[in-house]
């Protein structure tokens, strides 16, 4: 419930002051994925929850086994194999996580170097979401956060170059190159 902040611009002398609550109990996580076919239109994948801080009950986080559920959703789409490039966070390492990899054929996980943020295609979508309709908002209930979120993750869905550039922001691409092997021939 607490803005990111960003940048604006006021009259001269006149600092724009935005109120807010102080911290709140309430939070939301969302898992998202990028997901890029060559010559074949981009998609992002996401799955928003809301977590409601109570002692006691149940994770505040997401789970190996909703990242599971991300990955079937995502191959379900469009119907082929993944190469699911991740980060280290440690659901992503779960032993659960690597036993449901290695039983199916369709999914291949490749991890990045531990803290590669700039290498992560998801991380140019949390920077479209903080620098675009959530920057400098201060939300009166979740309610209002929560269509927030769903309209401008929406917004980034239907525009498949905003996704392609986040893939353009990490420098890397689709395509593989084969190292070639120089010896003595």
């Amino acid at each position: 419930m607490t803005p990111p902040r960003a940048r604006t611009w006021g009259r001269r002398e006149h600092t724009p002051v935005g109120r807010v609550r102080a911290r709140s109990w309430r939070r939301w996580s969302i898992a998202a994925m990028c997901c890029y076919k060559q010559g074949g239109t981009s998609r992002l994948i996401h799955r928003p929850r809301r977590h409601r801080k109570h002692k006691g009950k149940g994770r505040d986080s997401f789970s190996w086994r909703d990242y599971r559920d991300l990955e079937v959703r995502a191959h379900l789409q469009p119907k082929a194999s993944i190469v699911l490039v991740w980060n280290n966070l440690n659901t992503h390492l779960a032993v659960g996580m690597r036993q449901y990899a290695d039983e199916h054929d369709w999914l291949t996980i490749v991890q990045l170097p531990s803290y590669a943020p700039d290498l992560n295609p998801a991380e140019g979508v949390w920077s479209l979401l903080r620098r675009g309709p959530l920057a400098n908002t201060a939300f009166t209930d979740d309610d209002h956060l929560e269509r927030a979120l769903r309209r401008s993750l929406r917004h980034i869905q239907l525009r498949p170059d905003l996704i392609d550039g986040c893939l353009a922001g990490t420098g890397l691409s689709l395509t593989h190159q084969p190292a070639t092997i120089r010896g003595n021939q």
